[in-house]
């Protein structure tokens, strides 16, 4: 019969033997360098942050669009940003930040 043997079984604790031991411990020691590997990549990799660049969200008809600019760009874009509508305040914030000069309006 089937069923003979199975309330011993089912009473009966698991045991784990050496190469059960070992393939668990062999796993986690997978995952922990994994999880160091990623964390190092994610501390080190990326481009560091341009000091002349300036960035601004404004209301768009399909939502919002992102003003974003480096360099000569950007000191063009903080020269004109009284003519940005809605957004001139946000702008000229950011180009303070950078250290842009922003003309008056």
């Amino acid at each position: 019969m089937i069923m003979e043997a199975r309330a011993k079984r089912l009473s009966t604790p698991l045991q784990w033997g050496r190469r059960e031991k070992r393939a668990v411990g062999a796993l986690l020691a997978v995952l922990a360098v994994a999880a160091i590997a990623l964390g190092t990549y994610a501390l080190t990799s990326g481009s560091p942050a341009r000091k002349d660049c300036v960035e601004a969200i404004a209301p768009s008809t399909v939502g919002a669009v992102r003003i974003h600019a480096c360099g000569s760009k950007a000191r063009q874009v903080c020269a004109s940003a009284h003519s940005y509508k809605g957004i001139a305040d946000a702008l000229s914030a950011s180009c303070r930040r950078a250290g842009l000069p922003v003309a008056k309006s």
